[in-house]
Order: structure tokens, then C-alpha cells, then sequence
């Protein structure tokens, strides 16, 4: 089975009120559970605001490290659902329930390699 990378994207700006979020939180909490119950769930994360971010770029023989997201955007990666699914459909299928329960929009991506399984090695 192939993994898939579904990135989560959510607006700049402040979290939104109890009475919005709640209902997302529950929502994403049963998909997740779905997702494992049927054995696609892989692994998931959400992130802290982009604010907390570090980048770091090589130039020469130095890396230089700076504070703050890569870019800056109207919208920033919010959190990510790494899954597994024997094709593209399946994984565009998962995709639908996740931007439903998030009410946000979801970037699919396939993870390199043969099988795109986890593993330890770093990439050759």
C-alpha cells in the first residue's frame, strides 16, 4: 500500500471560539478513529502557530537559522494525517472526511518510494 500525506491548512489568525472548535475537535477525533478502525491511519500531528517556527537555510558552509515561518502566507500548515491506501482514490476518499471534519482545506501528497513505508533509513 501506498502513504499519503494529507496536510491540513488553516488561516492565519486566532483560534477560533470554544463553540467553533469543539465540534471540529470531535469530528477530526471519530475520523481518526474510522481511519485506524480501518487500518489506513498511519500516523497524525497538529502543529503550533507558525510563529514557533525555525528555518534553516544552507548558504556555503553555513546554515543560516532564522525565526518564523518559510514564507509568509494568508494560510500556514496547521497540522498533517500520514495514511496508507492502495490508490489515489482511496486516499482522495479519506481526504473528503478530513476536510469535512476540519472544515479546512487538505493537500494530498504521495510519499516517495516503492511502497512509501516508514522506516528509520534516511533517503539515499
Amino acid at each position: 500500500m501506498r502513504q499519503y500525506l494529507l496536510s491540513i491548512y488553516q488561516p492565519d489568525g486566532p483560534v477560533p471560539p470554544p463553540e467553533v472548535l469543539e465540534p471540529i475537535v470531535r469530528d477530526l477525533q471519530a475520523l481518526n478513529a474510522e481511519m485506524q478502525a480501518a487500518g489506513a491511519w498511519v500516523f497524525a500531528g497538529g502543529l503550533h502557530p507558525p510563529s514557533t517556527a525555525t528555518v534553516l537555510r544552507a548558504q556555503g558552509e553555513e546554515v543560516l537559522v532564522t525565526d518564523g515561518p518559510f514564507t509568509e502566507g494568508k494560510e500556514h500548515l496547521g497540522g498533517f494525517t500520514v495514511i496508507q491506501a492502495p490508490d489515489l482514490d482511496a486516499a482522495l476518499e479519506w481526504s473528503r472526511k478530513l476536510a469535512r471534519a476540519t472544515t479546512l482545506p487538505i493537500e494530498v501528497r504521495p510519499l516517495q518510494g516503492e511502497d512509501a513505508e516508514m522506516t528509520c533509513q534516511p533517503s539515499q
